[in-house]
């Protein structure tokens, strides 16, 4: 067993390590998992034309939320599957259970996006 000393950083050092981290786990997924590239290129596509829509900021930033909402299904998603995969690579039912779940999550949100994309647009 490793003799590592967790440091408890406090204030802005916290800050600045947490956001590393966050940055880090971004830039993972923008290289690694595909289904997150797919989602990012999407979600360029449509900020663009939702930026170049005459339409309510309120409405602007409805849209581009339900956007990174499934941009975080994917971050949690993938979450799961690296987490279930680093216990064991045998199959267990548990384990295809939770990748399901998670999977459904970003069907979940993406859904939620088209809805919100459908009524702020079109309805």
């Amino acid at each position: 067993m490793s003799n590592k000393t967790v440091i408890k950083r406090q204030g802005l050092m916290r800050l600045i390590f947490t956001l590393n981290h966050s940055f880090n786990g971004l830039k993972w997924m923008s290289r690694f998992e595909a289904a997150f590239q797919q989602e990012l290129a999407l979600f360029s596509l449509l900020g663009v034309f939702v930026y170049l829509q005459e339409i309510a900021l309120s409405d602007k930033l409805l849209l581009i939320a339900s956007l990174l909402f499934v941009l975080f299904a994917e971050l949690v998603n993938t979450a799961v599957e690296v987490v279930v995969d680093r216990i064991g690579s045998e199959y267990h039912e548990l384990s295809g259970l939770a990748k399901d779940i998670a999977s459904a999550s970003v069907f979940i949100a993406m859904l939620i996006a088209a809805l919100i994309w459908w009524a702020v647009l079109w309805a």
